[in-house]
């Protein structure tokens, strides 16, 4: 670990960035160039104390969890993140396996859509970020471990994923889910996580092994969906979908019919963001 590269590093890109370029909004006493340390924390789910020890020059070794938080709040490109892990002493892994770290131009859109249900997702499933109305609307899909942050895993694994469906909804939505991963097993090959993801399941599911058995076939990305929330009750959305090839990942945005009872039911949950009423 190169103490003092690392902190001259992280530096450097927390001064190059503008609270505007991360959603966050500029005051006019400002006097930091960039971002401050604790925004930097802040973005990055680290504590204030921690981030500031890495900058002062001592401090444990970042693990690659928190290098891999840190790349993500200072909206670094994958070659800047390779030299972020150089610097730390932490093995650079393989730019095929790279599912966790979010582009910086898909960050930069991620960030003005803090008033609307958004968030970034691989094709595992896996959900990365999430805007807090995203969290009211779907819970915390960040905070599972294991085979078990992927939303597929959880839907033929867990009950508690399908609350956020309605029940005659379930089958349209197992088959979506199934086809998206075999797609992306078809894709990544025999060695990638969507195939141990297959193998995994297939243990687990009798209900993903018979759909799986059906070789279903993506649909319309755009199409509407229903969904549950406790206080709010029923919601139409259209979920649109910017895709980023190089990540493997998408941005999934949710969006209802102007003047319809969904959207105005859109608007109090931006206003809620993830508090219950």
């Amino acid at each position: 670990m190169d103490r003092n590269q690392l902190a001259d590093f992280l530096r450097s890109r927390r001064d190059a960035l503008r609270p505007e370029d991360v959603g966050l909004i500029s005051g006019s006493r400002r006097r930091t160039p960039g971002l401050r340390r604790e925004e930097v924390a802040a973005l990055s789910g680290i504590s204030v104390d921690y981030y500031n020890r890495i900058e002062q020059r001592r401090g444990p070794i970042p693990s690659e969890q928190v290098l891999a938080a840190l790349a993500r709040g200072l909206h670094l490109t994958l070659e800047e993140r390779d030299h972020l892990f150089q610097l730390a002493g932490r093995p650079v892994a393989r730019r095929v396996a790279r599912t966790d770290h979010v582009n910086a131009g898909l960050m930069r859109v991620f960030d003005r859509l803090q008033d609307t249900p958004a968030q970034v997702v691989n094709t595992l499933g896996e959900t990365l970020l999430q805007t807090p109305p995203a969290v009211a609307l779907l819970g915390d899909e960040t905070s599972h471990s294991g085979p078990a942050r992927s939303r597929v895993y959880r839907w033929f694994t867990d009950p508690d994923a399908r609350r956020t469906a309605p029940p005659e909804d379930h089958p349209r939505h197992g088959r979506a889910l199934v086809a998206g991963l075999a797609e992306a097993a078809a894709e990544g090959g025999p060695g990638s996580g969507a195939a141990a993801l297959v193998e995994a399941l297939h243990h687990r599911s009798a209900e993903f092994r018979s759909i799986w058995d059906e070789h279903p076939v993506t649909g319309p990305y755009c199409a509407p969906k229903r969904f549950i929330h406790p206080e709010l009750g029923e919601l139409d959305l259209y979920g649109q979908t910017l895709l980023d090839p190089d990540q493997s990942q998408s941005l999934m945005v949710f969006t209802a019919e102007p003047g319809s009872p969904s959207s105005e039911k859109l608007k109090l949950l931006s206003v809620i963001g993830a508090q219950r009423l």
